[in-house]
């Protein structure tokens, strides 16, 4: 009798849907502990924000709506979906880090699910996002934004960001699975996701006076619809209309990019 013997790919494939789902939390617990040997990461999810936060109010709250206090409300949900979005890149850019320095050939080489890795980089990066949207709200309260909803509101803010920003992250993805360096990523965000921020109402209150066909876009953009139901669930306003339609973007984003930077990880795997 001879024994039958499985590459590690064989193994990779036959997981239980149990034992992936442990393979992808043990790698997402993975990339979390890092940011104990690279407390830079963590300086960047946290310094950044409270930078944004200072300057828009302090810098542009008088001139857009006569007040810090009053610019407030309109900024900070701005600034915490902006954020979200350029933190989904850092998904991209550890996940091209870990493929150019050859830690997913170790993956590649162990009995795991073959989706764990990817998987686990997304969750990790989730965990990350909602940890600098405490930060955002922490300095808003510090200089005077106050909640006019509730609690419940604020959770529901929380799952709704974090629910697209995990959609709208294949793109970040896919990116990755199609570059050799980390650094095209990043030049990706400034050339998509920052004019994308801006062509929206994140930090402004309203289109008018912008001109016609330039404001049709704004107030379609999947930002704007973001950030119309994040002030909704924060500041008191309409939440669901705005809701369904960005994540209706979203669903479609991820219904695009997924199945593309699933197959590109096939190939570079």
């Amino acid at each position: 009798m001879t024994a039958t013997a499985f590459a590690p790919r064989d193994l990779a494939k036959r997981v239980s849907p149990g034992i992936a789902a442990r393979n992808t939390l043990t790698l997402a617990w993975r990339n979390l502990v890092q940011i104990k040997h690279n407390p830079m990461e963590l300086l960047d999810l946290s310094i950044q924000p409270i930078m944004f936060v200072l300057l828009f109010a302090y810098v542009f709250g008088p001139a857009m709506a006569g007040s810090v206090q009053a610019y407030l409300p309109i900024v900070i949900p701005g600034i915490i979906a902006q954020n979200a979005l350029f933190a989904g890149m850092s998904t991209g850019f550890g996940l091209n880090t870990d493929i150019t320095k050859g830690v997913f050939d170790r993956f590649r080489s162990l009995p795991i699910s073959r989706s764990a890795p990817l998987a686990g980089r997304i969750i990790a990066d989730t965990v990350k996002q909602a940890w600098s949207m405490l930060i955002l709200l922490g300095v808003g309260f510090a200089i005077g934004f106050r909640v006019h909803t509730g609690v419940l509101a604020v959770l529901l803010a929380f799952l709704l960001l974090l629910t697209f920003a995990l959609l709208f992250s294949w793109t970040s993805v896919y990116i990755a699975m199609k570059v050799n360096e980390p650094e095209k990523v990043q030049i990706f965000g400034f050339v998509v996701i920052f004019p994308l921020s801006f062509l929206s109402t994140a930090f402004i209150p309203t289109t008018k006076g912008i001109p016609g066909w330039l404001a049709f876009c704004m107030d379609n953009s999947p930002v704007t619809q973001l950030v119309a139901s994040m002030r909704g669930l924060l500041v008191g306003g309409p939440v669901l209309e705005h809701a369904w339609i960005a994540l209706a973007w979203g669903v479609g984003i991820s219904l695009v990019f997924a199945p593309l930077s699933l197959r590109a990880f096939k190939k570079r795997a």
